[in-house]
């Protein structure tokens, strides 16, 4: 008997091993996919070589299935940048300049990256980055480097971590030693309101 329960002991070890190891980027892109558009806040803070302080930002973000990309600056100074398929948009104050996103291809990978990852396209994180997933569907951290040399060159890895299909936090590592994290807190939709409708007073 108790070599039974030991074996089945280990065999209820090796199982939940297993469970952990299991969560890779498919699972997580299918969990991400589920959300086809969402609005957020973010804070950022840019750690800049050639400067001694830490910059800082904040501003809303919003994306829509499959391939729409909104990032919004509030603070400091305004500015936006939209992107839609391969064509993004760059705002500041009244001027605007639209360009192909490809054409810019440090922010092309940076974009991919985060917009791949919050529609759940794993096609596309497949196609420009080596994935690495790690955690579960709880607290999960998905690293991505980009494959072209010359592009790591620019970029040396995008790191995202969440909760179920929840990104939570963006870092960005720049080859050049500059980095950033963004924290990510998203907007609900409010409630509907639980009270019961007033009903006419009786005469």
């Amino acid at each position: 008997m108790a070599r039974w329960l030991a074996l089945g002991a280990a065999s209820l070890l090796s199982f939940n091993v297993h469970a952990q190891i299991a969560f890779d980027l498919s699972q997580l892109t299918t969990l991400l996919a589920k959300v086809k558009s969402s609005e957020a806040v973010f804070t950022e803070k840019r750690m800049v070589n050639i400067l001694a302080q830490t910059l800082e930002s904040s501003g809303r973000l919003s994306f829509t299935a499959p391939d729409t990309f909104v990032r919004e600056t509030l603070k400091p100074r305004q500015e936006k940048m939209a992107v839609i398929g391969n064509n993004v948009t760059l705002s500041s104050g009244s001027r605007s300049r639209t360009v192909p996103l490809d054409s810019v291809p440090e922010a092309a990978v940076i974009v991919e990256a985060l917009r791949g990852t919050l529609t759940g396209n794993r096609q596309v994180l497949e196609r420009h980055f080596g994935a690495t997933v790690s955690g579960n569907a709880q607290r999960w951290v998905l690293e991505l480097v980009p494959i072209e040399p010359r592009l790591r060159e620019l970029v040396s890895f995008v790191q995202l971590s969440g909760q179920q299909s929840l990104v939570r936090e963006v870092t960005i590592a720049m080859a050049d030693g500059d980095r950033s994290v963004m924290k990510i807190e998203p907007v609900l939709a409010p409630a509907a309101s639980s009270r019961p409708a007033s009903t006419p007073a009786s005469n």
